[in-house]
Formats: structure tokens, C-alpha cells, sequence
């Protein structure tokens, strides 16, 4: 009855479904001199787990108490995030003034271009006036 009871309570074991007691009998049967043949594979684990419960630690920890200052890398961080974002504004205002610049360059050249033609024009009817005011006269 014993044994079967054992193998039960070490299958709820291994499937994680154990509660401390059914763990406590488990531990006190396996910690015994009188364990099955074929349940023998488990003594280890189970003396493994009364060792190391009373291994106790006795050199301190030094722990790293040296603290890395964020304020000030966040700080610079935001720096350098103004001013290429500056920077950044600035080329493309000189970007947006220098299309502007290209446009009216090619504005002014079209009006340019439109004038010279309306003064040819009115070279040509000046020419016709004064051969009509010659012919009048």
C-alpha cells in the first residue's frame, strides 16, 4: 500500500502537482534506508535537496555601488538632439530660399524674354510711323 501510494504521490511530483506535504513525505521516504529497487534513480535528487538546503553563504557580497549619472547623459542627449534638429531646420529654409530663388530666376527670364519681343515689336511700328509721317508730309 506504502509503495503504491509512493509512486502516486512521485508521479504528482514529477508533473508538478505536489503540495509541501505530499513533497515532506516524499523527501522522508527517499532520505530512508528502505527505498524500492526500481524507485532507487530518485534518492539523489532528493538527498541533493537536504544538502543544499543547509549550504549557508557566509562571504558578504560586495555589491557595485558605483551609479552611472543618467541627468547629465540625458542632458547632453537632448543637446545634441536641439541642435541638429537646428541645424536640420536651417538647411532646409536655405533648401526652400534656393527653390524660390530658381523659380523666380526662371519667372523673370520668361518676362524677360516677353519684353524683348514687345519691343521688337515696337521698333517695327515705329518704323512703319515714321515712313507714314514721311509719306504724309
Amino acid at each position: 500500500m506504502e509503495l503504491t501510494n509512493i509512486e502516486r504521490l512521485l508521479q504528482k511530483y514529477l508533473d508538478a502537482e505536489t503540495t509541501i506535504a505530499e513533497e515532506n513525505t516524499l523527501k522522508n521516504y527517499f532520505l530512508s534506508d528502505n527505498v524500492a529497487p526500481h524507485l532507487i534513480e530518485y534518492q539523489p535528487l532528493f538527498e541533493y535537496f537536504s544538502i543544499s538546503k543547509q549550504e549557508v553563504h557566509t562571504k558578504p557580497l560586495q555589491l557595485n555601488t558605483k551609479k552611472t549619472n543618467w541627468k547629465w547623459l540625458s542632458v547632453a542627449a537632448s543637446i545634441v538632439l536641439l541642435v541638429s534638429l537646428y541645424t536640420g531646420y536651417e538647411k532646409n529654409q536655405q533648401r526652400k530660399a534656393e527653390k524660390i530663388y530658381n523659380e523666380t530666376q526662371v519667372a523673370f527670364n520668361m518676362l524677360s524674354t516677353n519684353l524683348n519681343k514687345g519691343n521688337e515689336a515696337i521698333a517695327q511700328l515705329q518704323y512703319f510711323e515714321t515712313a507714314k509721317n514721311k509719306v504724309f508730309k
